[in-house]
């Protein structure tokens, strides 16, 4: 009876190994029966452009698996050879993204969502929905604003800060179904906003995105990564369309 015990016990032990070990930038068996597709692939930078350009500047490194601005900390607002990345990719319709980020001290960055990359757009930031990705020490002692980690910039608050200590990683997860927007960060529920209500039309009316896309109902575009002169990183990027 012990013996069998201990069997179970070890084989319980080593499954549970064994479901920790998918190897990063991967898609496990249930994800590609669900749909999911990797944004990218842990070895290049295959997919993703600078914004209003080609190419992907050589301060976007692929190091360990992940996808790496590595430049100094706050080397101004862009780095040397950096830039804003999107997918090559556009997307439409209803979706889910996740991905994985990581940052340094005082690091400041986004995710992008709903970019529309055109000469009417000078910058990323004028056309897509920043999730913020950053080290809240650089707003300390700041009153309250929509500059913090999980906060859409200048639209809306995270309704509550769960952030790993810097330098661990984060997991967010963004899914868009029936013009319901909802983001997790760390399984915790982060945002939830109907795009078609008056609240959002209004928080959208008041930002800095007043003039964008968004404003006038148009949620399609590419995803995009900001480079704001700070070290930081992402991996496990998936996209699946819903």
């Amino acid at each position: 009876m012990l013996l069998r015990f201990v069997s179970l016990l070890v084989l319980a032990v080593f499954s549970g190994l064994s479901a920790q070990a998918q190897p990063l930038n991967s898609l496990s068996a249930q994800e590609k029966k669900d749909g999911w597709s990797l944004l990218f692939n842990g070895r290049d930078v295959s997919g993703w452009h600078t914004y209003g350009g080609k190419g992907v500047g050589s301060a976007w490194r692929v190091e360990q698996g992940a996808l790496h601005l590595s430049v100094p900390n706050r080397a101004g607002n862009k780095a040397v050879n950096g830039g804003d990345l999107v997918t090559d990719a556009a997307f439409s319709g209803d979706f889910e993204f996740k991905a994985d980020w990581k940052v340094d001290r005082l690091t400041n960055s986004g995710i992008f969502f709903f970019v529309q990359e055109s000469p009417a757009n000078k910058n990323i930031y004028d056309t897509g929905l920043e999730l913020q990705v950053l080290d809240d020490a650089i707003y300390e002692g700041a009153s309250e604003n929509k500059h913090r980690a999980g906060d859409f910039f200048s639209v809306a608050n995270a309704r509550v800060r769960e952030l790993n200590p810097v330098g661990s990683w984060n997991q967010v997860v963004v899914q868009l179904k029936k013009n319901k927007l909802l983001i997790t960060m760390n399984g915790f529920t982060i945002h939830e906003h109907d795009l078609n209500s008056a609240d959002w039309k209004q928080r959208v009316a008041g930002s800095k995105l007043k003039d964008a896309p968004i404003s006038k109902g148009q949620f399609n575009g590419r995803i995009g990564l900001q480079d704001w002169g700070s070290p930081v990183w992402f991996r496990n990027i998936k996209f699946r369309r819903l």
